[in-house]
């Protein structure tokens, strides 16, 4: 059970977020218990994590502000093992070093930090750029399978249902046009079967002409041979 003076500084720290937010954080309490928090960082522009979405755990001792809290990291990034407690200064790994002035804010500040550097420590992994690019692709996604990030972060489900929504119209796009250009040629082709057969024909009736012609010719001067034929033979018997 949580000390009073713990529950009333977890409040506070609280109000301090909303009225304050903290870039590329966000953190709010469990509903059911106020010494677990949710969290999540947004990765920084210009390093392998921008665009990801990384949702993780704060677990506060009942003598918070006193003693430190433990803090894991729930999605797959390639820097920090999962459902694994990360060791830093600010952590339950080095009491010694916990300052009580120190809040929820400057926790998750130093965390962010952290998680951009490349410094081995308890709970890290080591990954290339290419795997960290591809899991924080692929974190919200992944955030948003977990029944508690949708509960209390619904602003980022929203956000992933609007990115799945446009990737899908481009999907439909870039499948309807090879349909698109495959009708447009096929109309073309038409076009051109139709030019080649009118071509075809024009050839064929010049061809006609040419052989009526020939055959015409020889038609009239048998008629007119003819002609002249029966004149001189009739010549001689009107000779008196």
């Amino acid at each position: 059970m949580a000390d009073k003076s713990c529950i009333k500084r977890l409040q506070k720290e609280y109000r301090a977020l909303c009225k304050e937010p903290v870039s590329h954080i966000v953190a709010r309490p469990s509903p059911s218990d106020i010494l677990e928090w949710h969290y999540v960082l947004e990765g920084s522009e210009g390093t392998p994590f921008a665009g990801g979405f990384y949702h993780g755990k704060i677990k506060f001792p009942p003598e918070y502000p006193y003693k430190p809290p433990g803090i894991s990291m729930i999605t797959p990034n390639g820097r920090f093992m999962t459902q694994k407690k990360i060791c830093l200064s600010m952590s339950d790994f080095h009491p010694e070093s916990w300052n009580p002035m120190w809040s929820v804010s400057s926790i998750l500040t130093g965390l962010l930090s952290f998680m951009m550097d490349n410094s081995p420590t308890t709970g890290s992994v080591n990954t290339t750029a290419a795997e960290k690019e591809r899991l924080a692709k692929a974190s919200l996604a992944f955030n948003c399978k977990n029944p508690t990030f949708r509960k209390l972060f619904p602003e980022y489900v929203e956000k992933y249902n609007e990115q799945h929504q446009s990737e899908q119209l481009v999907a439909e796009q870039a499948s309807s046009k090879p349909s698109e250009e495959g009708k447009a040629r096929h109309i073309m082709e038409k076009i051109k079967s139709r030019e080649e057969e009118n071509i075809n024909k024009a050839a064929a009736d010049r061809e006609d002409m040419k052989r009526n012609r020939k055959q015409s010719f020889p038609t009239w001067m048998m008629l007119l041979l003819f002609s002249i034929f029966g004149v001189l033979m009739a010549l001689p018997l009107l000779q008196p």
